[in-house]
């Protein structure tokens, strides 16, 4: 053996006197790998036998025996009748080398979002009243769904989601959203996002086209970003997004007409069949985000634009996140009748269809009318919130402001021109408040309008006035270069 003695089992030793919760076995094995590893024992020397070692070391041999053949079976130790000698590996620059590893850049240029919480704080965006959803009721379908079906939905479902689930969706949207579908056409996702990555992949190809909102949907931005294709922004007035006439056409359009993310307008009949029209003469995809449509506060709600033509090239895309809870993770698309064919096998690869007992319990929920109650519920509350944040704001909020939030939906956004929104809500969150900066929802940060976009689904009216008055004292020193 070509060891030392002495400091090879003090290394041994120390490693197992300090060895924690460990068992005696791991120690050993933990010990001889690192020493392996860093060059402390070097490739081909012979280590003491098994006999030697559990004497020397005051452990039982089975113990040596164990740890020894757990290095060999990895490949560290080469054991023979001869004994056990250390392997050759290859030689690593080691991990610290890692630090410096870049991203591709198109990662780098996401929109940051900022981290979620549980619970979710004050006026965070896009979170509904989770406290209202009816869990008792909710159990039991889910239990029904266990005792009647059980083991059977343990194993993978149909990529496109369950058919009962797809069916009640169908149903629904003929009934709240005047889209008329084939459940054929209903593919279930974890959400509306995944919806969206699921367009770039059928389709686009890397370096194309899109375009998006102006503000808008950061989602969105971040999964065409991710996908390699190119983003233009498309401004967004009063009636929704406003195409200039020198425009170079792209692949996919995202939009979100009904009630546009952030400011709230509504892309009106005249932009929407312009839109229409558009893509068809370019071969464009449209990408319609139907996110919170069913909360409309006055007036019938507002049909989405798939329904105006079943054979437009739009895909439809939904969610239950802001209409039951977050956590769910499911929400689906309507894909165009020229699509669902072509677009089986992608979806047979890219999908696995997971959630199916969750699936089928939300398939009940819908059917027996409990969703549609819950929605009614809800649209009761959220008017009566966005009201009451309405008339805090004209109370509380001094700093000159304009109020976008239009008639529906789960946030208002407050434009307040000339503050540095990004550390007004990093300040915000030391007081439990997570708004967004309106700046963020911008391509062009500098041409960027400034302000808060207050989400108040998860937020009750008694914490309005308080929580908007800590935001009026932290406005009042970061507006640039005002009184």
């Amino acid at each position: 053996m070509n060891i030392p003695d002495d400091p090879f089992f003090t290394l041994l030793s120390d490693a197992l006197a300090a060895r924690g919760a460990e068992t005696l076995q791991r120690s050993l094995y933990a010990a001889l790998r690192d020493a392996i590893l860093c060059g402390q024992l070097q490739a081909q020397s012979w280590l003491p036998g098994s006999r030697t070692l559990a004497q020397r070391l005051n452990i039982s041999r089975n113990t040596v025996n164990a740890a020894l053949e757990q290095l060999a079976m990895e490949g560290y130790l080469r054991r023979d009748r001869r004994g056990s000698r250390v392997a050759s590996l290859p030689q690593t620059a080691g991990g610290a080398d890692f630090l410096s590893v870049e991203l591709p850049e198109r990662l780098l240029e996401l929109p940051q979002v900022q981290p979620r919480d549980t619970p979710p704080l004050l006026f965070t965006p896009g979170t509904p009243a989770i406290n209202y959803f009816p869990l008792p009721l909710w159990r039991r379908l889910l239990d029904r769904v266990l005792r009647e079906q059980g083991s059977s939905l343990l194993g993978y479902g149909d990529a496109a989601g369950e058919w009962p689930l797809r069916v009640a969706i169908a149903r629904h949207l003929a009934l709240s959203r005047g889209i008329d579908c084939d459940a054929r056409q209903i593919v279930i996702t974890e959400g509306a996002l995944e919806g969206v990555n699921l367009c770039t992949h059928l389709l686009s190809e890397p370096g194309q086209r899109a375009w998006v909102e102006e503000p808008g949907y950061f989602g969105a931005k971040s999964a065409f970003l991710a996908a390699g294709l190119v983003l233009e922004g498309v401004a967004v007035d009063n009636e929704g997004m406003r195409i200039a006439a020198n425009m170079p056409p792209p692949t996919l359009i995202f939009t979100s007409p009904s009630h546009q993310y952030p400011t709230g307008s509504v892309l009106s009949a005249a932009r929407r069949l312009a839109l229409l029209e558009y893509a068809r003469q370019h071969g464009c995809w449209i990408i319609e985000d139907d996110y919170d449509s069913e909360f409309r506060f006055s007036g019938e709600p507002i049909p989405a634009m798939r329904g105006m033509d079943d054979n437009a090239p739009v895909v439809y895309l939904g969610t239950f996140s802001k209409t039951l809870f977050p956590s769910l993770r499911i929400g689906f698309m309507v894909l165009p009748p020229m699509l669902v064919e072509a677009a089986q096998p992608a979806i047979r690869a890219l999908l696995r269809g997971g959630h199916r007992a969750e699936q089928r319990a939300l398939a009940s929920f819908i059917e027996e009318g409990h969703y549609a109650r819950h929605l009614a519920a809800m649209r009761r509350l959220y008017r009566k919130r966005q009201a009451q944040l309405r008339a805090v704001l004209g109370e509380e909020l001094s700093v000159p402001h304009e109020l976008m939030a239009g008639e529906g939906g789960l946030h208002m956004t407050v434009a307040i021109d000339g503050i540095d929104d990004v550390s007004l809500v990093r300040q915000a969150r030391a007081h439990q408040m997570t708004p967004s900066a309106l700046s963020t929802f911008y391509l062009d940060r500098q041409h960027a309008r400034t302000g808060l976009v207050l989400g108040y689904g998860n937020t009750s009216a008694s914490q309005f006035a308080p929580a908007i008055r800590t935001l009026q004292r932290l406005i009042a020193p970061l507006r640039r270069g005002q009184g």
